[in-house]
């Protein structure tokens, strides 16, 4: 489900079945082009791509580590291994903040 204004779409999964794997997703583009409509008038022409979104937790299970991290550098992410001492930085950072406005 997307809606305009929202930031990142979301899918409703019923009880009992699997998250998807893997999406695809048709992303229209206006193109400059116009072309004549079933009564004369003019239509914009739209250019079409295919899209495909990986579960990234599957490729982590799935493939080696040094497979799994060309795979991050090829989307322009940092190693696993680097990605998740900065996020257990910030997280201590986060902890530590929150206790000392719980200790004021």
């Amino acid at each position: 489900m997307y809606g305009e204004g929202e930031q990142i779409p979301f899918i409703d999964v019923p009880e009992g079945e699997e998250d998807p794997a893997m999406l695809f997703i048709f992303v229209n583009r206006k193109s400059s082009e116009t072309e004549l409509g079933p009564h004369g008038e003019e239509l914009p022409v739209y250019d079409m791509s295919l899209r495909q979104y990986v579960d990234m937790s599957i490729l982590s299970e799935k493939l080696t580590p040094e497979d799994y991290d060309k795979v991050r550098a090829v989307l322009g992410l940092e190693k696993r291994s680097t990605a998740a001492k900065k996020g257990k930085e910030i997280t201590q950072k986060i902890a530590s903040n929150v206790t000392k406005e719980n200790n004021t």
